[in-house]
């Protein structure tokens, strides 16, 4: 995933946030620095702290080096590293505030997926829909392109969710903000190494959560207080 990043025709700089992976994925992220130097940066962290505080992590650690694009996406290959130049062109060029790599919009679809994955995730996406009123066909995605003043504007000690809601409630935030939201078709294919890290308590987590944020919508802001 590195290399093929790191030799699209962009100058993306690319940063690994590694909460201690028995894999040995810092070893060879540091391994590999010294073939892309001020282009790959790792970050360690003691511990599982979720999914979410690693990207708020990453973000904050963008703003502070001056970065005005900042992207997420998985590392398994089931985003597409070439989608990651539509992504930046949504926003670069077609004045996106936040673009969305969408597997529900005409042209987007899925690859290899068992039905009861489909089903699934289909289903999380109407129910986010419904309960949050966003016109994002694609709630739960996970490849996504933000301009810096979304992330400077959002006031990201009030993100609280750290596993499969994260994605939906960054959504939220930005679209609450007023910023606009692009979704741009990908295909989704299926990993093909490792595992899902899917459990009870993040299914728990985006069911309920996506009510409670709702509910706290009401009568809150993610804005920044300046």
């Amino acid at each position: 995933m590195i290399e093929t990043v790191l030799s699209l025709d962009a100058p993306f700089h690319l940063l690994i946030v590694d909460d201690g992976s028995p894999d040995g994925t810092a070893a060879l992220v540091k391994a590999l620095q010294a073939q892309f130097p001020d282009r790959l940066f790792l970050l360690e962290r003691s511990g599982k702290l979720g999914l979410g505080t690693a990207y708020i992590t990453a973000f904050r650690w963008g703003l502070e080096r001056g970065y005005e694009f900042f992207f997420e996406m998985d590392a398994d290959f089931s985003h597409n590293p070439n989608d990651l130049l539509r992504l930046y062109k949504a926003c670069k060029e077609d004045g996106a505030d936040m673009s969305v790599g969408s597997r529900y919009i005409p042209g987007g679809k899925l690859e290899n997926w068992p039905f009861d994955r489909i089903m699934l995730s289909y289903g999380a996406s109407l129910y986010v829909r419904l309960i949050t009123q966003m016109p994002v066909k694609d709630p739960t995605a996970g490849f996504v392109c933000y301009r810096r003043r979304v992330l400077e504007t959002i006031d990201l000690s009030k993100i609280r969710f750290v596993g499969y809601a994260f994605q939906i409630e960054m959504k939220f935030a930005t679209r609450s903000l007023g910023f606009s939201i692009k979704e741009v078709p990908i295909t989704f294919a299926d990993r093909t190494e490792g595992a899902s890290k899917m459990s009870k308590g993040i299914v728990k987590e985006a069911i309920w959560g996506v009510l409670q944020m709702r509910l706290r919508s009401i009568g809150a802001t993610y804005a920044l207080q300046k």
